[in-house]
């Protein structure tokens, strides 16, 4: 820069939220849809409403996010972030798919980080579906307990934007989510 100060990265903007901190890609604008129970804060692309982040705070019981099992028990337990199959008719490998099947999900990656003395769970999981929109999407869940809460950080893209440069928004969004 010839006039002195560093650029900053001006990507990404915190977002400080009622227990919570995430930081949010500058360009995405808040959203006032409601897709969950509990959900605190959801913000989606300017161009694109498929590629989103959403906060959901909810009561739980559980001391710690361990409580909830494995990675992919946890995920069974809240398997409504996916979405869910609308259509139960009759279908023969429609796509690759099982037999009756419209929709899939695949774990493609978790983690158990530790952040300021509290366990998260990440996990990345690849949804598909018969109609092909967007080749599927990447899902990026962060969660976490704590003061008798469940923390989950959802971020989303779809594939084709996945591999046109969301996928550095989403993972850093989706990384960035801390309880305070």
């Amino acid at each position: 820069n010839v006039f002195g100060k560093p650029k900053k990265d001006t990507d990404f903007l915190p977002y400080n939220g009622d227990g919570f901190q995430v930081l949010i890609p500058s360009k995405w604008n808040p959203s006032k849809e409601v897709e969950y129970p509990g959900q605190v804060l959801r913000y989606e692309d300017n161009f694109d409403s498929t590629t989103n982040l959403a906060v959901i705070v909810t009561p739980t019981d559980k001391k710690s996010i361990t409580d909830f099992g494995s990675p992919e028990q946890f995920l069974s337990q809240v398997d409504f972030l996916l979405g869910r199959q609308a259509y139960f008719g009759k279908t023969y490998s429609e796509g690759g798919f099982d037999p009756d099947s419209v929709a899939t999900a695949n774990i493609l990656e978790t983690s158990t980080p530790e952040i300021n003395g509290k366990k998260y769970y990440y996990l990345s999981v690849l949804t598909r579906t018969a109609d092909g929109d967007e080749g599927g999407k990447h899902q990026l869940i962060t969660a976490t307990v704590s003061d008798g809460k469940l923390y989950i950080c959802k971020a989303q893209a779809g594939d084709k934007r996945w591999f046109k440069g969301a996928r550095r928004f989403v993972e850093n969004a989706a990384s960035s989510f801390k309880v305070a």
